[in-house]
């Protein structure tokens, strides 16, 4: 890397049950995040790279900047700004906080989810420390847009599409190249839904082009960032259907193209900040008709009355950040985490143990020596599909320098 500014690796106290990165980057809400070597995950963000690790006591960060500054990006919304006016240490630091959501007490919040709902109890404590991020609105809703009918590997791609071909080049990490995430003005140009077409975007290639238009050119500015929510005490009262600025940036985001209920329920949570936006798509629904009791009567399908009252029951039974808890059972449900593989190798070790004594061969024996390994993975996450789910089978690996013989067999 040549011309960068690389931050010194630095740490904060967080544990596991307050945030797993392995998790909740990877449940489906934000989709540039790259996992590389050293399980050090990479993205840019607001004209740097943000590189982040962990252990069990401490989440580690760093920053990458091009030595020369960039404009920062996305202009669309103004979340960062605070942050980004400290210095580079400092506001580094800060974006880590706000972007991780690093404020709430996730294990009381575990806490008191757990003792209303004892289907969450039952569920949830395999997979602590799963945050909402507060991403960028626009990030959040053209990533949403592109989830329609989609899984997190052609996502990705799109998303990581739009960067290539739209967002400023930030720098690269071990040639890997990573782009800031595009503008809406960067996205009105008179080829771009061509252009995303030929990227295999599909009939997303419009919704895209059109949205940012809307965005860039009929919106005022700082539009999107006016839908944010700004009170986060955890005491509000909570009316039938969500609190009244919700309701109306779920309105206001449904006149975008591209944009229906649940991209808006999406892009309310994961974007613009508010916590009693339950995004239902048809694997939140199975999970609804499994555990609580929907798919009888009038809520036998999932029509539009449906979809508001599975989200007024898990607002009514979670309360204000009813949305969260709705995706750590998300999470807990995918069978890219709940889906763990255990696979006990047993393998036969032969050692020949000799005694000597003044050189001479005294006494030869043959030991046969039985070791148990036990090996846990998760299944390739870009295997989940919005609305599909598959599995493929982990290929699994087995060294030991010692061993000639393994009998491997699966534990199911």
């Amino acid at each position: 890397m040549t011309n960068l500014r690389i931050s010194e690796w630095k740490k904060l106290p967080v544990s596991l049950a307050e945030l797993c990165i392995d998790t909740t980057l990877r449940c489906g809400q934000s989709f540039r995040w790259k996992k590389l070597d050293n399980d050090e995950w990479s993205l840019a963000l607001h004209g740097r790279i943000l590189s982040l690790k962990q252990d069990a006591t401490h989440l580690h960060y760093r920053s990458i900047r091009p030595a020369s500054a960039l404009p920062l990006t996305p202009p669309a919304s103004s979340r960062a700004t605070q942050a980004e006016s400290l210095g580079d240490g400092e506001d580094t630091e800060a974006l880590v906080k706000h972007y991780l959501n690093l404020s709430p007490d996730l294990s009381s919040m575990y806490e008191q989810w757990s003792s209303a709902d004892p289907n969450f109890k039952k569920r949830a404590p395999k997979f602590t420390g799963v945050r909402i991020l507060k991403q960028d609105p626009w990030e959040a809703l053209l990533g949403f847009i592109c989830s329609s009918n989609n899984n997190i590997s052609r996502i990705s791609q799109m998303v990581n599409n739009l960067c290539l071909h739209y967002g400023p080049l930030i720098g690269h990490i071990n040639e890997l190249p990573f782009h800031d995430f595009p503008t809406p003005k960067a996205l009105t140009g008179p080829r771009v839904e061509a252009h995303l077409r030929e990227l295999g975007f599909g009939y997303r290639a419009g919704y895209i082009a059109k949205t940012a238009a809307i965005v860039a050119k009929e919106k005022p500015e700082g539009w999107l960032d006016g839908l944010c929510n700004r009170n986060d005490e955890p005491d509000q009262k909570l009316p039938p259907g969500g609190r009244e600025g919700y309701r109306h940036a779920h309105e206001q985001l449904l006149e975008l193209q591209g944009v229906g209920p649940k991209v808006a329920d999406c892009v309310c949570l994961m974007g613009l900040g508010w916590g009693d936006a339950v995004p239902v798509d048809t694997h939140v629904w199975q999970i609804a008709q499994r555990d609580y009791k929907f798919g009888k009567g009038k809520h036998k399908s999932l029509t539009k009355a449906t979809y508001d009252a599975v989200g007024d029951h898990f607002r009514q039974l979670w309360g204000i950040e009813a949305g969260w808890a709705h995706s750590v059972l998300f999470a807990a449900d995918l069978k890219t985490f709940s889906e763990r593989l255990k696979t006990k190798v047993e393998v036969d070790v032969d050692e020949v143990k000799i005694k000597q004594e003044d050189g001479m061969i005294l006494e030869e024996k043959k030991v046969v020596v039985k070791r148990e390994y036990v090996i846990e993975g998760t299944k390739d996450e870009n295997q989940y599909s919005f609305e599909d789910e598959k599995l493929d089978k982990l290929p699994m690996k087995v060294e030991s320098s010692r061993s000639q013989r393994a009998k491997r067999r699966r534990v199911v």
